[in-house]
């Protein structure tokens, strides 16, 4: 018999400006190697975040003439909440993202997860890990134009995606969603983004959770170290 996997926690910033995003990072800096950084266009969901708010500092980054904060101790993953990921997913990829996410029904989704998964045939310069998300209100069904062309998926357990300090889904459409999934892909990967927090963590994973991506839970407390143990601990105690 195998060990049980450890779930894994992913603290997620929605920074404004790379300062905010800089302090945030060093905020869970020796905790967690891997961090989510949510990025809003203002079309898919509302209001902006960086780098929409600073498109030339991120534009450096993309020509790697200067790297994410802490781009040496973490590894990043992209929350894409853009209305059409095709275009602008290569700028994450070279900015240093090793994990992609996009939205299923952004436009065009299904080709920006192809021409990742083509990257990582192709060359040998890649190695994008590539997720799918879905809205609570969404089935596994719209998984299919994917083929299966994906590392893991992703549930979004709020209503209104790209906040944060929403509480989970009030109707458990989520956690319904969560377990459909388990049961059709027993060994996919799933992480729920959106309303995680010490008192539903135990819940999500026995719902099939494999990772919690967690905002203000994490950076909503005074001591986001402490934050993040206790939610990791919470999460692995079953």
């Amino acid at each position: 018999m195998t060990d049980k996997p450890n779930i894994e926690i992913i603290p997620a910033v929605l920074p404004r400006s790379w300062n905010e995003l800089e302090s945030a990072l060093k905020r869970v800096r020796g905790v967690t190697r891997r961090v989510q950084i949510d990025v809003c266009d203002g079309h898919f969901a509302r209001g902006k975040t960086w780098p929409y708010k600073d498109g030339d500092k991120f534009q450096t980054i993309v020509a790697q003439e200067h790297g994410l904060p802490l781009w040496d101790e973490m590894d990043f993953e992209f929350d894409l909440m853009v209305g059409e990921p095709g275009p602008v997913v290569m700028d994450y990829v070279h900015a240093g993202g090793s994990r992609i996410v996009v939205h299923a029904k952004s436009a065009g989704a299904a080709d920006a997860v192809q021409h990742m998964v083509g990257l990582n045939e192709d060359s040998g310069s890649f190695s994008i890990q590539v997720g799918v998300a879905l809205g609570a209100h969404q089935s596994p069904d719209d998984l299919e134009p994917f083929d299966a062309q994906y590392d893991s998926v992703q549930v979004m357990g709020i209503e209104h995606e790209g906040r944060q300090g929403e509480p989970f889904d009030p109707d458990n459409k989520a956690l319904f969603l969560l377990k459909r999934l388990r049961a059709r892909y027993p060994h996919l990967p799933l992480q729920v983004d959106g309303g995680v927090r010490l008192d539903n963590a135990r819940a999500l994973v026995a719902a099939g959770a494999t990772r919690l991506v967690a905002g203000s839970a994490i950076f909503g407390a005074k001591d986001s170290k402490a934050a993040y143990e206790a939610l990791y601990t919470e999460a692995n105690a079953q």
